[in-house]
């Protein structure tokens, strides 16, 4: 079967209005199997819109190449089977959501029935079928993005690629979105999109990418980087040696000290120790910042 996205030493360049050339995106190689869920992470001027347009073949790259279920990037092959949401989502202002969506789906080669019942049924699930018919100009930049998010889903596409998607939306909208989705996710349809909101990320992928600078800096499960970034704690009272276990050791009161471990294995150890002559007063595990690990790793790149 082949991947929903491969790029392969993907280089891209722009020519800045000095003259001078910029090189937004450098030998950058990843791919993505069907049925993932991809955060694609960097901050501001990292290369993610440019490599997301890369894949729609908006932007021709000077070395590289970019594939989409095995079909070059930007081909009619590729474009059917991508839904598409850009940073920033402009439509006729003139026109109605309805409209919206019945003009991209004619796009897409929809006609009549199907069309129309598609058109309001998405609609109906972005929350927005009570402004169906007003136009564009007078909505909200909420309201837009779910327009722009409901465009995306025309024709059931196999690859959604969404770059900023919670962009102007409210945490009732997000958590919304993040439902609709989840169920995409679970129909089999593949998930790759950029996102500022960690929180998302980490609830909705199953691996991350991570660039800056135009390079991939790290690429990571969701779900081994929680694991990692997970900390427990114990806060016990007696002289029990916690050596070779940490080094992180709080006395918090005489007598009453809390020891931080990286791993669930030095807990337990831990907690052996402590029921062997002291007592043991709290045990607790949190869950590690993503923030704090996007920041160090961008950081630990500059």
């Amino acid at each position: 079967m082949a991947l929903a996205i491969e790029c392969r030493d993907l280089t891209i360049r722009y020519r800045q209005k000095s003259g001078a050339f910029v090189e937004a995106v450098r030998d950058l190689s990843f791919s993505v199997k069907p049925g993932e869920v991809v955060g694609f992470l960097g901050p501001n001027g990292a290369g993610k819109s440019s490599t997301l347009k890369a894949l729609m073949g908006f932007v021709q790259p000077i070395a590289g190449l970019c594939r989409v279920f095995g079909e070059p990037a930007g081909g009619v092959s590729a474009k059917r089977r991508i839904g598409y949401l850009p940073e920033v989502a402009l439509y006729y202002p003139f026109l109605t959501p309805l409209e919206t969506l019945t003009l991209y789906g004619q796009l897409q080669g929809l006609r009549g029935r199907q069309l129309r019942s598609e058109a309001h049924d998405l609609l109906d699930l972005l929350g927005i079928s009570h402004v169906a018919g007003k136009q564009n100009r007078t909505l909200s930049k909420g309201m837009l993005q779910r327009v722009g998010i409901a465009q995306s889903l025309l024709g059931s596409p196999d690859l959604l690629v969404l770059d900023e998607i919670t962009s102007g939306l409210d945490p009732v909208g997000r958590r919304e979105l993040r439902t609709l989705l989840k169920s995409r996710r679970d129909e089999g349809t593949t998930l790759f999109f950029s996102s500022h909101e960690l929180a998302e990320v980490e609830m909705l992928c199953d691996r991350i990418l991570v660039i800056h600078r135009g390079r991939l800096v790290e690429e990571r499960l969701v779900s081994t980087l929680k694991d990692q970034l997970r900390r427990h704690s114990i806060t016990y009272s007696g002289r029990v040696s916690m050596v070779g276990l940490t080094d992180e050791l709080t006395e918090i009161a005489p007598g009453t000290v809390t020891a931080v471990f990286e791993t669930k294995e030095a807990l337990l150890v831990a907690i052996e120790r402590v029921q062997g002559s002291g007592q043991i007063l709290d045990i607790v595990s949190r869950e590690g910042s993503l923030e704090d690990y996007f920041v160090d790793t961008i950081q630990g790149a500059a």
